[in-house]
């Protein structure tokens, strides 16, 4: 790892980093699709979702806390399960479900961007101008992290003030209408899996923060600051998701959220602000998912280059020169791109959402059984962390088995196909 800078990122770059991929995909991409599962509950949603991200975010904290590494996720792994097929399965689950992000975040972006024109003849566009954005992200990723730092601190800046003005603009043309909607509602009429499903969509939608502990020790007193930058951009990413729900749900009844839910904030911003609400939301959810993808190619790539170096992951040159992670910037660029061609956004989140708790649930698990002594974690904060992910997880199988059954077998497939590609791959490398 000795390619990348140690105290090249500050405490605001690497918080910068969280809340660019946390906003990006939680807000843009994400409030539609929880409004579809949890009706005129999806702002408590978000906050349930945030309170569980919190207790998974310990875990990450203790240990990136005492051993700060570029590698992040990889890392943990690790210390925890050594080299073998379970450390590998586990790291490519987290980097695939960091891709999908991607992919997500640039459909989102494509979809915004056609919001502009309101013309739905014109859908062919939206994969066209993801593809755009991922080069465009790869591009700023090649040039090197002052680039990355600076672009990133100031579109987090301006996203943040933006969705800000957005959500207290919107709450103040309908008299500050908090929680109507929620006391209107009728829980009963959705069930149980399905709010369970809508909050591992809320977690996925929390899931940027783990992009802190793949830029570990590159960050400025990374035994301090890993923590702190994990807390502060939980904290204020769970206050935009709040008010950003509240807006949305007070201008627009549920089943108009649901029919615009790849889009929901610029629905949402026209009987606020007529056009030019729209054009303002547009060019925030652009900010966004610039900020969002350029984060997570910078984060997955650190990962999985630190996974190359340990002889975890198959790796090829291809003819290219200069060190491992900026090769691993071309096959993540790569990835991206195709899935998103060929996935809508829906099937985009479900998987990502699968492949992130699956991961999380195995990182717990790690940290209570071989770890919890030397990071000194609490094991009830571990054990409440591996309950709530099963539960969540459960409910949202259970919602995709009924309801898209193919994005779920493609998803266990790939786990399948992860696994046993790994364990073949490490017993012919002799590692296993």
């Amino acid at each position: 790892m000795s390619e990348f800078k140690k105290n090249s990122l500050t405490l605001a770059g690497a918080v910068s980093l969280g809340t660019g991929v946390m906003v990006g995909a939680g807000i843009f991409a994400l409030l539609g699709q929880v409004a579809q599962l949890s009706g005129a509950l999806f702002p408590i949603a978000f906050i349930v979702g945030g309170i569980v991200s919190g207790f998974s975010a310990y875990t990450y904290i203790k240990v990136s806390d005492e051993y700060p590494s570029a590698g992040g996720i990889g890392m943990i792994l690790m210390k925890e399960y050594g080299k073998g097929t379970i450390t590998a399965t586990a790291a490519l689950l987290m980097a695939f479900s960091m891709v999908i992000n991607e992919s997500l975040v640039a459909r989102t972006f494509g979809t915004y961007v056609l919001q502009i024109f309101n013309a739905k003849d014109l859908n062919f566009l939206i994969p066209i101008l993801g593809v755009i954005l991922i080069v465009g992200a790869f591009i700023i990723n090649w040039s090197g992290n002052d680039i990355i730092e600076k672009s990133s601190t100031t579109m987090a800046i301006l996203k943040i003030g933006g969705i800000a003005v957005f959500a207290i603009g919107a709450l103040a043309v309908t008299g500050f209408s908090f929680g109507e909607g929620i006391a209107n509602s009728d829980p009963g009429s959705y069930p149980i899996t399905s709010y369970l499903g809508a909050l591992a969509l809320t977690i996925l939608a929390y899931k940027g923060f783990t992009t802190i502990t793949n830029s570990g020790s590159e960050i400025v007193n990374p035994h301090k600051n890993v923590g702190r930058a994990i807390i502060i951009s939980l904290l204020i990413c769970a206050v935009i998701y709040l008010l950003v729900s509240f807006a949305v749900s007070s201008n627009l009844s549920i089943d108009e959220i649901i029919k615009a839910k790849d889009y929901s904030l610029a629905a949402a911003s026209r009987p606020a602000f007529g056009e030019y609400g729209v054009w303002f939301t547009v060019a925030i959810a652009i900010l966004a998912t610039i900020s969002g993808i350029v984060a997570s190619i910078f984060a997955v790539s650190r990962m999985t280059a630190m996974l190359t170096e340990m002889k975890l992951i198959p790796h090829s040159h291809l003819g290219m020169k200069g060190p491992i992670h900026k090769h691993m910037l071309v096959y993540i660029a790569g990835i991206a791109i195709i899935l998103t061609v060929f996935f809508d956004l829906s099937r985009i989140a479900a998987m990502g959402a699968i492949f992130y708790i699956i991961m999380d649930i195995i990182i717990q698990w790690g940290v209570l059984t071989r770890m919890k002594e030397s990071v000194k974690a609490n094991p009830v904060i571990v054990v409440a962390a591996i309950v709530l992910d099963i539960v969540i997880l459960s409910g949202f199988i259970w919602v995709k088995a009924t309801t898209d059954p193919m994005v779920l077998g493609v998803s266990v497939g790939s786990i399948l196909l992860i696994f046993f590609g790994e364990r073949l791959f490490l017993k012919e490398k002799g590692v296993i």
